[in-house]
């Protein structure tokens, strides 16, 4: 599966500690256009690498993946 374009979902729900990103924020590597400026370099976070599409993640839009993924933040914050 490929990222959708114009979502950026795993740039603003989750946490990325690495880059003392809060949830709900976007990162300061989320271009305009919703993408992340650091695909395919070597600085970009081994979390963010780690993650990758899927059907479950993703839903059918922008707003399911948001909604997912801020769910599986709260859920595992308490961690």
């Amino acid at each position: 599966m490929d990222c959708r374009p114009g979502c950026g979902a795993c740039c603003i729900a989750p946490s990325i500690s690495t880059l003392d990103k809060p949830a709900g924020a976007s990162c300061v590597h989320l271009s305009a256009d919703y993408r992340c400026s650091l695909f395919g370099s070597d600085r970009r976070p081994s979390c963010c690498n780690g993650l990758q599409p899927s059907a479950e993640m993703c839903g059918e839009s922008r707003e399911q993946a948001l909604a997912w993924l801020a769910r599986l933040e709260a859920d595992t914050a308490a961690c």
